[in-house]
């Protein structure tokens, strides 16, 4: 079994960089009541950076919504979308510096709705610590190679403005 990440360790003031870094990690999902186990690598994240990024929750403000992003890190922040699909991020700010990254898409599942629907990850996960207690964790592995990553814009927040949504804040492995 690969080392277990504690939420600590998900302390950045480089939000940007530790969505990079979550390529190629492992995502757990431990199923409580029947004990089944999921184990998938990470092969999509989008950063959102604190209250000056646009895109991010948080710059409406500290709300009953994003209170979570403004807590510790290493704390799940899932929210509905669309009224339809569940969104997993990882909060990764410092305490009160509200940033989380956006968990998109594993190894065998492209997008984050259809992720956390095959996984069964809803709001009963929000706020509470990457542990395997919680039923959801991260696993470390090798670091995905620099020219197997892009780069890119985020997808979907063109209300941000061209100064936010054109950020290269989106990691993507092509590990085919």
């Amino acid at each position: 079994m690969a080392r277990i990440l504690k939420p600590a360790e998900f302390t950045s003031a480089d939000t940007v960089r530790l969505a990079r870094e979550l390529i190629g990690k492992q995502l757990v999902r431990t199923d409580t009541a029947t004990r089944i186990v999921q184990r998938l690598r990470i092969i999509e994240t989008e950063a959102y950076d604190g209250p000056e990024d646009l895109a991010c929750h948080a710059s409406k403000g500290r709300t009953t919504r994003t209170e979570v992003m403004f807590g510790p890190a290493g704390h799940w922040y899932v929210y509905l979308i669309y009224g339809m699909h569940q969104m997993l991020n990882l909060v990764t700010g410092p305490q009160d510096y509200p940033a989380a990254i956006l968990i998109r898409g594993l190894e065998s599942v492209s997008g984050p709705g259809r992720l956390t629907k095959r996984l069964g990850i809803g709001k009963e996960l929000n706020s509470l610590p990457a542990k395997r207690q919680s039923g959801l964790h991260l696993e470390d592995a090798p670091r995905v190679d620099d020219a197997l990553v892009k780069a890119t814009p985020r997808i979907g927040i063109d209300y941000a403005g061209p100064d936010w949504s054109q950020r290269p804040y989106r990691f993507v492995a092509d590990l085919a």
